[in-house]
């Protein structure tokens, strides 16, 4: 496949497309582009083609942050459902899970070309198993069936809560490649970080078994 222009990335990134999108408003935006003259039927093209396929996944639920609770489910979306899927098994009374939550929620809408999921290891007991789940949270990225990373804890992300923000969980998946190009920027940092603080009452203490055994 070729690589998308960076003109074309710009627009889809800045102006997301939507059920409610315009693609003649984003056409505007892009022919609006001085540097268009140079390949312009070419790039009118390639964001036609670019926004057919993100509201056809935005309409298969890619662009959300989804909770799936039966195992069987999640292996028929990453084996033959999505391309690129990132998965949360997580405990919702663990601390550092729901910190792990914030993080994905706030890279979904960005990165809809992955679906982003999670679900509770209750409800997951041969997956656990099978993949050896044991420390929470823990986060695998998943390229067409296959597994290219996995996050136990917080490792290689920071070594503290304080540390630890949504560009660098993007930059951890961009590396394996679960996710297609950068997207997060100063105001969706902000944005995360106001949605954690709100959502936490503010950044509290993790808990020594927050990222231990969990069984």
């Amino acid at each position: 496949m070729a690589s998308l222009d960076p003109a074309v990335a710009s627009v889809l990134d800045t102006h997301r497309p939507n059920d409610h999108s315009d693609e003649d408003e984003l056409l505007d935006i892009l022919d609006d582009d001085p540097a268009l003259d140079t390949f312009r039927e070419q790039r009118l093209q390639q964001l036609h083609e670019e926004f057919n396929k993100a509201k056809y996944l935005r309409n298969q639920e890619h662009g959300s942050y989804t909770e799936i609770n039966d195992e069987k489910a999640l292996m028929d979306i990453v084996s033959t459902g999505a391309e690129l899927c990132v998965v949360h098994f997580f405990k919702s009374d663990f601390h550092r899970c729901g910190i792990m939550n914030q993080h994905l929620e706030a890279l979904a809408p960005l990165h809809f070309e992955t679906r982003f999921l999670r679900i509770n290891v209750e409800n997951a007991p041969f997956l656990v198993t099978k993949l050896k789940v044991q420390v929470l949270p823990c986060v695998i990225a998943f390229k067409k069936g296959v597994s290219v990373d996995r996050i136990i804890g917080f490792e290689g992300l920071g070594y503290t809560e304080d540390t630890f923000s949504t560009h660098d969980l993007e930059r951890r998946l961009l590396q394996s490649g679960s996710l297609v190009r950068p997207k997060m920027n100063a105001s969706h940092e902000a944005a995360s970080l106001q949605r954690y603080h709100t959502g936490s009452g503010g950044r509290g203490q993790a808990t020594k078994d927050d990222d231990d055994d969990w069984d």
